[in-house]
């Protein structure tokens, strides 16, 4: 039988993309910055490890404060061992871009998912901008690179949408001299400039000719600040999905981040029929945030606009799920930064999502759904579908296992930990509180 409603409120953890950037841009400022709403997941912890371990002073109160007193820009300190970054992307890519600009050679290390991504799209920029890197074959992890002191500002076009790339080129330009230049053909995800900005570096965004142009003055001085992190839309889309798919739910999923280059999601699944509102619309810390009342809606396919991918590349894997419950068909496509993800989520999703009984057919660039209309799916039957240690798509096939008849197994659910610690729990909350 499909699971309990989910109802009540509830709250999800603090967004990752911007509690990563807390820590980094903190130890970066003169003084001390405080962050409260902080993720506690794996990924962020490893992030707040490794600035520790390169001279910031990073400290968790008792009532959930993070402080950060910072060393400034230019004043990291050479780490005295490897610096483990665990199953985070995010962490690795934007502390290489950190260190590229410092006399600073680290070591990065990371667990079996991450030794098998390329960081090949950080090292090419980093090296234009001084620093020299010694990689494992196919420019993966454990990775050894010398920061260049002083780095060389340079003018860079990304050649593929992502904000980590952008991200990484821009802290490496935060320690160099004059100006240093990203052109996003695609907008990304922009919590970097709208953070930066808020610590005080100089930072323009233009556009031209429908792409942006991001200018970063180097050698800045970062001022502390006090941070209250959203919460992760990321992690809100999990909730929402199953909202939307188990019948009788209504559901307020409260502090959500709706910044544009991450919302993208709710505005697709708002496209399929899905009732989601927005109360209580504010802005905290220069994001905009909203408390979302989602309820049991019947879906419907659309062909999902492939340049809305950027805005919620990470959700994916659940919006397939979503799609495999509505009436009709779902297209996707333009998606192949999934096969670079934690796991191939292309491949992955497919084969999970086909063993609990959906209809999926995998393309090169993304999936084309056949919907069950509403009924539920088959379930696993006591066949666990392979994770390939990736949280989401542990967390996905989770929620499809609300929506189905004998539900779903997953085969390892310790990576939920490195983005969402309390999932399970949450989840178990949200149907407890189901009328009987």
């Amino acid at each position: 039988m499909p699971g309990a409603p989910l109802t009540g409120r509830l709250r999800v953890p603090g967004d990752k993309s911007i509690s990563h950037r807390s820590l980094m841009f903190g130890a970066l400022a003169v003084g001390r910055t405080t962050a409260r709403g902080l993720l506690e997941g794996e990924d962020v912890l490893a992030t707040a490890a490794a600035l520790r371990a390169m001279g910031a002073a990073i400290k968790r109160q008792d009532d959930g404060t993070w402080n950060i007193d910072g060393v400034g820009v230019g004043a990291l300190l050479q780490p005295e061992t490897a610096l483990d970054m665990g199953n985070s992307g995010t962490s690795t890519r934007l502390l290489m871009g950190l260190v590229a600009s410092h006399p600073v050679t680290a070591t990065f290390t990371g667990d079996a998912s991450l030794s098998r991504r390329p960081m090949g799209r950080v090292i090419d920029p980093l090296s234009q901008m001084g620093a020299d890197f010694t990689a494992s074959p196919g420019g993966r992890l454990p990775l050894t690179m010398r920061g260049a002191s002083p780095a060389v500002p340079i003018e860079y076009r990304l050649p593929v949408a992502s904000a980590q790339v952008k991200s990484a080129v821009l802290l490496a330009g935060l320690n160099s001299p004059g100006i240093t230049r990203v052109i996003e053909p695609v907008p990304t995800r922009d919590h970097t400039e709208r953070m930066l900005t808020g610590f005080g570096a100089q930072l323009t965004v233009d556009e031209n000719g429908g792409e942006r142009i991001i200018e970063l003055h180097g050698q800045a001085e970062l001022r502390p600040q006090d941070i209250v992190v959203p919460g992760d839309p990321s992690s809100a889309a999990f909730f929402a999905v199953a909202a939307l798919i188990v019948p009788g739910s209504d559901l307020v999923i409260e502090n959500v981040g709706l910044n544009p280059t991450r919302a993208a999601l709710f505005t697709v699944l708002r496209q399929m029929g899905g009732h989601i509102e927005e109360l209580d619309r504010r802005e905290v810390g220069g994001e905009p945030v909203a408390d979302l009342r989602v309820r049991h809606s019947a879906l419907t396919g659309v062909d999902v606009d492939p340049a809305l991918a950027p805005a919620m590349i990470d959700e994916f894997p659940v919006l397939f799920v979503a799609a495999s419950l509505a009436a009709g068909r779902t297209v996707t496509s333009g998606l192949d930064e999934l096969r670079v993800k934690e796991s191939d989520r292309l491949a992955a999703m497919a084969t999970a999502l086909t063993a609990a009984g959906a209809r999926v057919e995998e393309r090169e660039d993304g999936l084309v759904i056949e919907g069950t209309g509403g009924d539920p799916l088959n379930g696993t039957q006591g066949a666990p579908v392979t994770t390939h240690l990736d949280h989401r798509i542990a967390m996905s096939m989770a929620v499809a296992g609300l929506a189905s008849r004998y539900g779903v197994e997953v085969d390892d659910t310790a990576p939920i930990a490195t983005s969402f610690p309390n999932f399970t729990a949450l989840l178990s909350q949200a149907q407890e509180t189901a009328p009987a």
